[in-house]
């Protein structure tokens, strides 16, 4: 999309619509109370200065912001007395004849139906998370709603996030949420780009950094071209790349502040595809998650689906005859595979010839030329170096390609592990209890049945990940595969890890038609991990072959 004479780069487009004032910050921090009396005087406090907005001529400007902060409270708090508080103060503001925000869309996503994620269904556990969320930065954001379908998860994700951003580190806090949005625009993702522009400034990062990265210091500068390595082909970075950037100089790196942001640029990489893929919308006071035009009638998502009937719930609220039949067809699948298991292993030859054959199919999984349109119209090349580099097949024919990554010459657990501990501590040990979790984490079901031994399923997602990005693992049979994966799920999986800005809701809605939108957002929970382990083990492999 060509800019307009005289259109900056999008990052202005995604600025707070007006600039936090005083008033606005100390009502939102005094919201972040457990005591009910407490959030009550704040609550009084934020209606007294929406009531002097409305009284004083030209208030506009102070008046928007408090009404979007009430907007997403009366919605996304988990606090119900600050929720109904919220929406009435909004309903009095209407009664004035003054416009008021209404959301853009329903619910926190686009592709997983509202009553999916509703704040009243949420157990206890969940409920303690969200409330914890809402302690630490004042908001429940769209991603924690969609990951909070899985609390476990949700508990070691926030924890590692909340210890990137917010704790003692070697990085300057301003530096972490930019790097954030370095990480977050290489692949047109304006709803992390545009919540880090507000941490960034929140923080005291300077505006003028928002014009691009031609007006942030050469350090920062420096860190665009791993930024696109690790973003879309991490097997090409190198121990020349580390050393460039630890070279001694005015613009030189630690090596600790390069873990650091190593770890922050892989983790927004991979949460970039965890937000496309499940179609997450901006959230209700960010550009795009707001309008002050009254409410029409709701119209249906018109995202074409796989069937002719058009509905958004294709194989989720009703299972067709097709639908169950896939279903059998996988699970008889699954069993047969174990069973094959138990009684002949393939050999070592065989499982790396397998590995060879999958990883060559990969070239022919890509979306249609029809699905290649993109979510975002936001342009975001001022906060990327080389915006036309992006991902490209490990494989590709006819051409010389890299050795591929054996996993077991450099594994997370013994090598990578360790490597961050030493020189960032703790976050391997965040990281490592992330992985796990998401890797073993299971409900025993699958789509309506229950009982299920789900990890053969679970392992081979996790493996055809990191096969398009290289990785082998000897002591794994890849043709179990083309066995449990459709070619709708390797599309799906392939487009979210490579190339997420891609992703279209007919792709979700036509994979696993039979199964819960939880157990697609499971999917994608292992794409993000998946996705940033692989980026990680090139990274951490080419810093050792620089330490030594």
């Amino acid at each position: 999309m060509e800019q307009e004479e005289g259109q900056g780069c999008g990052g202005a487009a995604l600025l707070p619509q007006v600039p936090a004032t005083c008033e606005l910050r100390k009502c939102a921090e005094q919201l972040q109370s457990r005591q009910r009396e407490s959030r009550a005087a704040a609550m009084d406090g934020t209606a007294r200065a929406v009531r002097g907005c409305l009284e004083q001529e030209g208030a506009q400007a102070e008046l928007q912001p408090l009404l979007l902060l009430l907007l997403r409270l009366s919605r996304s708090c988990p606090f119900a007395d600050i929720r109904d508080r919220s929406a009435g103060i909004l309903r009095a503001v209407q009664d004035q004849n003054v416009k008021i925000p209404h959301p853009i869309g329903q619910g926190p996503s686009s592709f997983i139906p509202v009553k999916e994620i509703l704040l009243e269904g949420q157990d206890d556990a969940e409920r303690q998370l969200f409330i914890e969320a809402f302690m630490s930065t004042g908001r429940v954001d769209n991603v924690t709603m969609v990951m909070g379908l899985h609390p476990r998860y949700l508990e070691s994700f926030w924890k590692t996030q909340y210890y990137l951003l917010q704790m003692d580190g070697p990085l300057p806090y301003h530096y972490r949420h930019y790097i954030a949005l370095m990480a977050a625009a290489r692949h047109q993702c304006s709803y992390l780009v545009g919540l880090h522009i507000s941490e960034f400034l929140q923080v005291g990062g300077s505006p003028e950094w928002l014009n691009g990265l031609n007006s942030v210091p050469q350090k920062l500068k420096n860190l665009g071209e791993i930024n696109k390595i690790l973003a879309h082909r991490p097997w090409l970075i190198t121990k020349e790349h580390i050393e460039e950037l630890l070279r001694a100089g005015e613009s030189s790196w630690s090596l600790a502040e390069l873990i650091h942001a190593v770890v922050l640029l892989t983790h927004y990489h991979s949460l970039a595809s965890f937000v496309l893929g499940c179609g997450l919308r901006p959230d209700l006071d960010q550009d795009g998650g707001f309008t002050f035009r009254p409410p029409s009638p709701r119209n249906c998502d018109s995202d074409s689906s796989c069937n002719s009937s058009g509905s958004e719930d294709t194989g989720n609220a009703s299972t067709s005859r097709e639908d169950l039949r896939e279903l059998e067809v996988l699970m008889e699948k699954m069993k047969l595979l174990q069973e094959g298991r138990q009684s002949e292993e393939a050999s070592q030859e065989e499982k790396a010839s397998r590995f060879e054959n999958e990883k060559r199919e990969s070239l022919f999984v890509a979306p249609a030329a029809d699905d290649n349109e993109l979510l975002s119209s936001t342009n975001l090349s001022c906060f990327v170096e080389d915006a036309d580099f992006g991902y490209k097949d490990f494989s590709r024919r006819g051409e010389q390609t890299p050795p591929t990554f054996r996993a077991q010459d450099y594994t997370w657990e013994d090598h990578g592990y360790s490597l961050i501990n030493r020189l960032y501590p703790e976050v391997g040990q965040l990281l490592d209890e992330k992985f796990q979790v998401v890797y073993n984490l299971t409900y025993n079901t699958m789509a309506m049945h229950c009982d299920i031994d789900t990890s053969m399923l679970r392992r081979a997602i996790w493996n055809y990940i990191h096969c398009v990005f290289g990785i082998r693992y000897d002591d794994y049979d890849y043709g179990e595969v083309n066995q449990l994966l459709e070619r709708s799920l390797k599309i799906y999986i392939k487009t979210v890890a490579c190339y997420p800005e891609k992703t279209t809701k007919r792709m979700y809605v036509c994979f696993w038609r039979h199964f819960r939108h939880s157990e697609k957002v499971h999917v994608n929970l292992l794409l993000l991990e998946a996705r940033m382990q692989a980026a990680l083990l090139y990274a951490l492999r080419a810093i050792t072959r620089y330490m030594t």
